[in-house]
C-alpha cells in the first residue's frame, strides 16, 4: 500500500544499494522533488549490526539506519544523537542508538519492516525506506581458488579475488512494497557502494532483479571513486559492470554516471597505503559494451572521499527528467 507520503506528480525513483556511499547520495537526492524509495541490503553481518542480528534474531539495521538518517528531515543534533556509538558499559559498547532504536521498533511493532516503517515516521522520513527482504540473509562468496567465504564481513578479509557472490537462502522473498516500487518506478538507481557486499546481494533476491530487468524505467548505475581492498582491487568501471552483468545475466543500465575529477596525488597516496586506487574510466570499453556515460567531478575530500551529493543529484534529476520528457 502507497503511503500519504508519495506523491503521483514528482517522478518516481527507486534507489538501491547500501553502505555509506548509498547515504550520502541520498543527502542531495532528497533535495530534488522526487518521490524517493531506498531499497537496502540486508546481508550485514558485523559490528553492532551483527551482534543484534545475532542476539535478536533480526535482520541487520545498519545500512538501514544511516538511509533514514540521510532521508530524514530532523535537526543535526538529532541525526548526530542516533548515530551516536556507544564506547563503554557492558553489552552496550560499540551499538549505535539508531540500531537500538530499530531493535525496540522491531520489538514494539513485531517485525522489522513495521519498526522501519514506524521510525520512518518519527524522523519524518522524505520517502521510503525497505529492506531489500523482510529477513536476514548470509552471503558467501566463491574466491578465485574455489574457497568459499560466509559472512558479509569476512569476505573482503579473504585475501583473495572474489569469483562471485551468493546468498542464503536462495530463493528469499523480497518485500512486496519493493517490489511494487520498482514496477511503478520512473528512474532505477543502483550504487554507490561496496560493489560485492552492498550491491550484488539486492540484486540476487530473485523477485527484486527481475523487477529490474521488467522495469522500462531509466537504469542508472553510479560507480565508486575509490577501488575497495579485498572487493574490487584494480577494478576499472567496466570491471564493475561486468561484476554485475555476471550475476544477473542482463544488460541492467542505460547509463552510467562516474566522476572524472582529478583527486589530488596527496589524496591517492593516503588512499594507497590501504590499498585503494581510484577506479580506472575506461571510456571506450564502457560505451562499447552500450552503456551511455556521464562523467564529472563528483568528488570532495574532507577526511574522506565522498561523492559531491549536490552534483551527483544534478545529473539525476536531469536524466530523470529527460526521461520523462521522453515518454511523455
Amino acid at each position: 500500500m502507497r503511503t500519504e507520503q508519495r506523491s503521483n506528480k514528482q517522478p518516481r525513483i527507486v534507489v538501491i544499494g547500501g553502505g555509506t556511499g548509498l547515504s550520502v547520495m541520498l543527502r542531495g537526492l532528497k533535495e530534488k522533488p522526487l518521490d524517493i524509495t531506498a531499497i537496502v541490503t540486508v546481508a550485514d553481518d558485523g559490528g553492532s549490526s551483527g551482534i543484534l542480528r545475532s542476539e535478536l534474531q533480526m535482520p541487520p539495521p545498519g545500512d538501514i539506519r544511516n538511509v533514514l538518517i540521510a532521508l530524514a528531515d530532523v535537526e543535526p543534533l538529532l541525526s548526530d544523537m542516533l548515530q551516536y556509538r556507544f564506547n563503554a558499559g557492558t553489552g552496550l559498547t560499540g551499538h549505535s542508538l539508531g540500531n537500538l532504536m530499530l531493535a525496540a521498533m522491531t520489538d514494539i511493532t513485531g517485525d522489522f519492516v513495521s519498526g522501519v516503517r514506524m521510525l520512518s515516521k518519527v524522523l519524518a522520513v522524505r520517502g521510503r525506506v525497505l529492506p531489500a527482504a523482510g529477513q536476514a540473509i548470509v552471503l558467501h562468496a566463491e574466491m578465485a581458488d574455489g574457497m568459499i567465504v560466509s559472512g558479509e564481513s569476512n569476505i573482503p578479509k579473504a585475501g583473495q579475488a572474489i569469483k562471485r557472490v551468493f546468498i542464503e537462502p536462495a530463493d528469499v522473498e523480497p518485500l512486496e512494497e519493493a517490489v511494487q516500487a520498482i514496477r511503478e518506478a520512473d528512474a532505477i538507481l543502483i550504487g554507490p557502494g561496496s560493489l560485492y557486499t552492498s550491491i550484488i546481494p539486492n540484486l540476487l533476491v530473485p523477485k527484486l532483479a527481475q523487477s529490474i530487468v521488467d522495469s522500462d524505467a531509466v537504469k542508472m548505475f553510479v560507480c565508486n571513486v575509490m577501488t575497495q581492498p579485498g572487493e574490487t582491487d584494480n577494478y576499472s568501471v567496466s570491471d564493475h559492470l561486468a561484476a554485475v552483468h555476471a550475476h544477473i545475466g542482463h544488460h541492467l543500465f542505460d547509463y552510467v554516471i562516474v566522476n572524472d575529477g582529478e583527486i589530488p596525488p596527496q589524496v591517492q597516496s593516503k588512499y594507497a597505503e590501504l590499498g585503494a586506487k581510484a577506479v580506472h574510466l575506461d571510456l571506450e570499453e564502457v560505451t562499447r559494451r552500450g552503456y551511455k556515460v556521464i562523467a564529472d567531478r563528483l568528488v570532495l575530500f574532507k577526511t574522506y572521499l565522498r561523492h559531491d551529493a549536490a552534483r551527483l543529484s544534478h545529473h539525476i534529476y536531469q536524466l530523470v527528467e529527460s526521461w520523462m520528457e521522453r515518454k511523455r
